[in-house]
């Protein structure tokens, strides 16, 4: 069977790739940032995934605002790099894992959650960027196939963060029972505070930022009490995207021991930050 071994939020922030891609990650003002996710990245390179779960947003380079699923899956054998205005990122296509991505779209479906299957998909920085953060440098491919889960953070009205954490349950429990003997990781990403537009554009709440990096190890059900305006009061209008680190908590078990966690302002006006933790039991809910 499947086996959830760790878990990983992390921001998406597209900058966070380009100073990557550009060589910038020595430079004063990103070197504090990189710093950070040292630790957590050598940890993750001595315990690989077969497969990752990345729980993301499409910032509207694949998915028109015409129609936003709530939740969706990609299914495919490979996804492309997205071409977000200027360019792909020069980073690997990204391998699918078809098999286990059926499986888990019937057993969520299953397990009363309406799920959009993506059969094509080019995936954006939401994506690429946190498999940047875990793997820096990937050569030719990345080092782990990825199945894409996305969540809409965009369109009002977004899916509350009770929703989101039991879709993370319910997402344990599909990988869990997955047949084939493979190691999984589960992403969560985006965020933390920010708001790019409006009267509070460049809002940072370090001190929400804190409370949630603490309380998404010790006590997820506190975060996913929360309403959508209290994300949007506290965390701005594209804070909310710290939904998608419940998915990602949620499918974690209840036993977890916290890796690393760090935390940056700003970064591309933006609060951003790692946190890692391993699974080390498959507690169900």
């Amino acid at each position: 069977m499947a086996e959830v071994i760790w878990g990983l939020a992390t921001s998406h922030v597209p900058s966070i790739g380009a100073a990557m891609d550009n060589h910038k990650t020595g430079d004063p003002y990103w070197k504090p940032l990189f710093d950070g996710y040292a630790p957590a990245r050598e940890w993750m390179a001595g315990h690989k995934p077969d497969v990752a779960v990345v729980v993301y947003n499409d910032h509207a380079n694949a998915v028109g605002l015409d129609l936003v699923p709530t939740f969706g899956i990609g299914t495919a054998e490979a996804y492309d790099v997205a071409d977000e205005g200027w360019g792909q990122r020069p980073v690997p296509r990204v391998t699918g894992a078809p098999e286990l991505s059926a499986h888990l779209v019937r057993e969520l479906m299953d397990d009363s959650f309406d799920i959009a299957t993506f059969n094509q998909l080019d995936v954006d920085h939401g994506l690429t960027v946190p498999l940047s953060v875990y793997c820096p440098d990937p050569g030719d491919a990345w080092p782990c196939a990825v199945v894409p889960v996305l969540v809409n953070v965009i369109q009002y009205p977004q899916p509350t963060a009770a929703r989101c954490f039991a879709l993370g349950q319910g997402l344990g429990r599909a990988i869990r029972s997955f047949p084939q003997d493979i190691k999984v990781a589960v992403f969560g990403t985006g965020g933390m505070s920010h708001q790019l537009a409006g009267a509070r554009a460049g809002l940072i709440n370090t001190e929400f930022d804190r409370m949630f990096l603490q309380a998404i190890e010790t006590e997820p059900a506190k975060l996913a009490a929360l309403t959508r305006e209290d994300y949007i009061r506290q965390a701005g209008t594209e804070g909310i995207e710290l939904i998608m680190w419940l998915v990602m908590r949620g499918a974690l078990s209840e036993n977890i021991r916290r890796i690393h966690d760090t935390y940056h302002v700003p970064a591309s006006n933006t609060a951003a930050a790692l946190a890692l933790f391993e699974d080390l039991g498959t507690v169900s809910r």
